[in-house]
């Protein structure tokens, strides 16, 4: 199991990114969040099994047909089981 950090830039605000990805995670399931954050980038904290993880980071390199993906950065964490479900922070 690994966490990962991932951050996504571009055109991915007001497009459904999260909702997307809140769907996509719990497909593959992955727990933790996905958030906008002020900058407009997209902020996923995502945990699971390092497969379906890189299923994830895939699927963020295009997100949802309406968003335009720049960049994808992602950031190794420690890994830690404190997430139950995946959930969209407000």
């Amino acid at each position: 199991m690994i966490s990962v950090h991932i951050t996504i830039t571009g055109d991915v605000q007001g497009v459904f990114f999260r909702a997307y990805a809140q769907e996509k995670a719990q497909e593959l399931g992955i727990n933790g969040w996905v958030a906008n954050e002020s900058d407009g980038s997209v902020s996923v904290v995502a945990e699971g099994p390092e497969n379906k993880i890189n299923e994830l980071i895939d699927w963020c390199h295009g997100g949802p047909s309406n968003a335009r993906v720049e960049k994808v950065e992602v950031k190794e964490m420690p890994y830690s089981g404190e997430y139950e479900d995946f959930s969209i922070r407000y």
